[in-house]
């Protein structure tokens, strides 16, 4: 079960303890079904495992029981007797990197031509000591921007500060389109907050409803708790029976202390997109100190990498590159150097920031861009779409994951995307839908977006283990592990055959994937569909194959 319906079911559960505990609840709880169509899901196969092993991502392509992508197979059968060619730098654009983890720090990339620490921009790049990158979400001073708002906020402030109150009478006609467009975004951002205001209610219920069971109980962690201690007995009060129920609910349907705190914490997630990245009056852009609406200016920010919060990120960058063989936590799929551009705050990544960084990670050497975000909305898209367009047309393999949205983005908007505005596409461009440690209906992630035409392939992107800040290690899911997988093989690829182009090296990727013949849940449905109608490829990343044809094209 992944993280996401696992949590959701606790949700259940506890509100449906609370109404036969007798407790006051205003819920109503709506159950929605959904027939198979063409295709049907062959339940009988369908196995649910228990759980995944931590490597269970490098394993065998096509083995017994993962869809893994070969790549300790590949370093044992293909590379054992090569030396890699040339250590190649990948870029992590995203929300920081913890470059001092024990597994990790030996592979962070550093700017030989930069002397830490004199102030000085030594190279005349026109960053000021950018040692292991950059970060574009910093203040002069040192500080941070943490928190953000949504694009969709951000476009609902700037509107209505204008718009709000007026009738399409009162618009004049060169504002006409653009009060139109209000109205639409108006109309999201009031469902998103109801939406928001709703979870929060229900959540806010359940946590309420564990809290009240624990100190009834005086119980610190349900796992310590048996269900022949919840034995109602005829001196129990009617709080302590109601206490009972809801615990023996929960531990007769598996829960566990870590789920209740995952809860809890995706109720502190709800309470921050309402204090923050849903509100319109929040605007922590000031931190950084630039004109934000002054696109030539490219260089601000300061030289911290690792901010406030880099768990996303140093996650995200040890599935590319935590040091091998080392006998530590994680296992890497590459021995390359991991380039830190923090961009991505906890909110939604700016336009701005995304583009700057993509420029800057071309212009200092990286051959692959790893992009672990996304966002429903781009109202700054020409600028981003400029500097993809600069970093394709030096050779530079850009690799993004398709959004844990459950969504089809050949008809939702989803960026960054290769396709400009203005007409065209990036050729050195991917992007990566998540596959599942599980085999048959369950094989894709119950999260992941999707789309024929503009999903290219698949990769390992549910309970992948990898680096965590402060020398921790943690298993993580979501189409952000998902790419930095595909990330990882390509880098891993150009290591050994750097005379292969990006062009090359992504035409290989997708020409080897393991094709994948079978009916799938449609993701966040129970939907059966092709895996084959999923991706332009309808495969998954094998990095094993891929490898094989790169020695046979190198040799051409």
């Amino acid at each position: 079960m992944n993280h996401f319906s696992k949590l959701f079911t606790l949700l259940f559960l506890v509100l449906f303890s609370i109404s036969c505990a007798g407790t006051k609840s205003t819920l109503t709880t709506e159950t929605t079904t959904s027939e198979n169509t063409e295709s049907e899901v062959n339940s009988e196969t369908e196995v649910e495992a228990v759980s995944a092993a931590e490597t269970w991502h490098l394993t065998p392509a096509n083995s017994t029981p993962y869809y893994g992508t070969g790549v300790e197979k590949a370093y044992a059968e293909l590379l054992a007797d090569k030396a890699p060619g040339e250590k190649v730098i990948v870029a992590i654009i995203d929300s920081g990197t913890d470059i001092e983890h024990e597994d990790l720090e030996a592979n962070v990339w550093v700017n030989e031509d930069e002397i830490p620490g004199n102030r000085t921009d030594d190279d005349g790049n026109g960053y000021v000591d950018d040692v292991y990158g950059w970060n574009f979400i910093g203040g002069p001073d040192g500080s941070h921007v943490n928190k953000d708002t949504y694009e969709l906020t951000r476009l609902y402030s700037k509107l209505s500060n204008k718009y709000m109150g007026m009738s399409k009478d009162s618009v004049s006609e060169e504002n006409l389109e653009e009060y139109e467009y209000y109205q639409e975004i108006e109309e999201a951002y009031n469902r998103r907050v109801e939406q928001n205001n709703r979870n929060l209610n229900q959540v806010g219920q359940s946590a309420q409803a564990i809290l009240f069971a624990k100190q009834t109980l005086n119980v610190s962690n349900i796992d310590s708790v048996s269900t022949e201690d919840l034995q109602i007995s005829e001196g129990d009060t009617q709080q302590m029976q109601q206490a009972k129920q809801i615990m023996s609910y929960l531990l007769n349907n598996g829960a566990t202390e870590s789920d209740i705190s995952e809860l809890q914490e995706y109720y502190e997630h709800l309470q921050g997109l309402a204090n923050y990245g849903l509100n319109p009056d929040f605007n922590p852009r000031d931190i950084v100190g630039d004109d934000y609406d002054d696109l030539r200016n490219r260089f601000y920010g300061n030289n911290d990498v690792i901010g406030p919060t880099s768990d996303h990120g140093t996650h995200v960058a040890g599935i590319v590159g935590a040091i091998r063989d080392n006998n530590l936590g994680a296992t890497g799929i590459a021995d390359i150097e991991l380039m830190i551009l923090r961009t991505v705050p906890d909110g939604d990544e700016r336009d701005k920031d995304v583009a700057n960084a993509i420029r800057y990670a071309a212009e200092n050497g990286a051959r692959v861009i790893n992009m672990s975000f996304g966002k429903g909305y781009s109202p700054r898209k020409f600028y981003v779409d400029d500097a993809i367009r600069y970093a394709d047309s030096v050779g530079v393999l850009m690799i993004s994951g398709s959004g844990n949205g459950s969504e089809n983005v050949d008809s939702t908007d989803s960026y960054p995307t290769r396709y400009y505005d203005d007409g065209g596409f990036a050729t050195n461009y991917l992007r990566v839908g998540a596959s599942s440690w599980q085999s048959d209906s369950m094989l894709v992630a119950s999260f992941s977006n999707y789309g024929k035409e503009n999903v290219d392939i698949f990769a390992p992107g549910v309970d992948v283990y990898s680096t965590y800040p402060n020398n921790e290690y943690k298993m993580e899911s979501g189409t952000s592990m998902a790419s930095p997988v595909v990330a990882g093989v390509a880098a891993l690829i150009m290591s050994y055959y750097p005379e292969l182009s990006a062009t090359e090296v992504k035409s290989i990727i997708l020409e080897t994937v393991t094709k994948v013949d079978q009916v799938v849940y449609k993701p966040g449905t129970q939907e059966g569909i092709p895996f084959s109608q999923l991706s332009s490829t309808g495969g998954i990343i094998n990095a094993y194959e891929a490898l094989k044809l790169a020695e046979e094209r190198s040799q051409q």
